[in-house]
């Protein structure tokens, strides 16, 4: 179990802002492993989070589960997998230097992709595409998360034309990331993260992340999300690039 002060205080934000994601403030959990990798080895911080993950996604799909458009599932999982399989290639293959970059800059891109899809109307072409490439949607979406947990970018561009009735919209995201969760899981096995420090680590973190969830399901009710976003995201785009200059320090 990791034991360093400096990790827990990147960690305990870090969960706050997952559970708070979870809890319905969307798109907020995608600080996280950006501000653990500035702790620890990025795959680590990816590996103890993914439990993490994992607990929560129970709260969000018991209560969805009847709402889901599983035709839409059907195209984009098998994609998904595809994804982290590239993901688990990419992240087995080079320098952890390399990894500490790509979070870096899929946050960046998060961050501004956010930014700029704020208040605006969702594009209309890709409800026009064929079913089919919503796998290539799928693709992008696994190889994101299983690199730095960051799927929602590519799976709301596909997703989002298609205009779903709010709760189905958001049982699909429910079952499709807590899926892709699980996917995830035997390349991390294969990656070797999964070791008794890092679960205990993770373990440590649970009682957290399950309160932080329900806050979030109890702040979203009374709170506009709006007024935290622009600072959530800024702030990705900070780190980001604060992981790409240590990424070239120590290249």
């Amino acid at each position: 179990m990791i034991t360093d002060w400096h990790f827990y205080t990147l960690a305990v934000p870090a969960v706050l802002l997952l559970g708070l994601s979870k809890g319905g403030f969307a798109g907020m959990g995608a600080l996280s492993l950006p501000l653990l990798a500035l702790a620890i080895d990025p795959v680590r911080a990816a590996a103890i989070t993914l439990p993490i993950l994992i607990l929560q996604d129970v709260v969000s799909v018991w209560a969805f589960r009847r709402t889901v458009d599983w035709r839409l599932l059907a195209w984009m999982l098998p994609g998904s997998m595809a994804g982290i399989a590239l993901g688990y290639g990419f992240a087995a293959s080079v320098s952890p230097v390399l990894v500490l970059a790509a979070v870096g800059a899929i946050s960046i891109l998060f961050g501004l992709y956010r930014l700029w899809a704020s208040g605006r109307a969702t594009p209309s072409v890709a409800a026009r595409w064929p079913e089919w490439v919503g796998s290539l949607f799928g693709v992008a979406s696994g190889f994101t998360s299983q690199i730095a947990h960051a799927g929602q970018p590519p799976f709301q561009l596909w997703v989002l034309p298609r205009n779903l009735p709010r709760d189905r919209l958001v049982g699909t995201t429910a079952i499709f990331f807590a899926a892709t969760n699980w996917i995830k899981v035997p390349a991390y096995w294969a990656l070797g993260q999964f070791t008794p420090a890092n679960l205990l680590t993770s373990a440590a973190l649970f009682p957290l992340a399950l309160a932080s969830t329900l806050a979030g399901v109890w702040l979203v009710r009374r709170v506009s999300p709006e007024r935290f976003y622009t600072a959530i995201y800024l702030l990705m785009i900070a780190v980001g690039g604060a992981l790409i200059w240590e990424a070239v320090a120590k290249s």
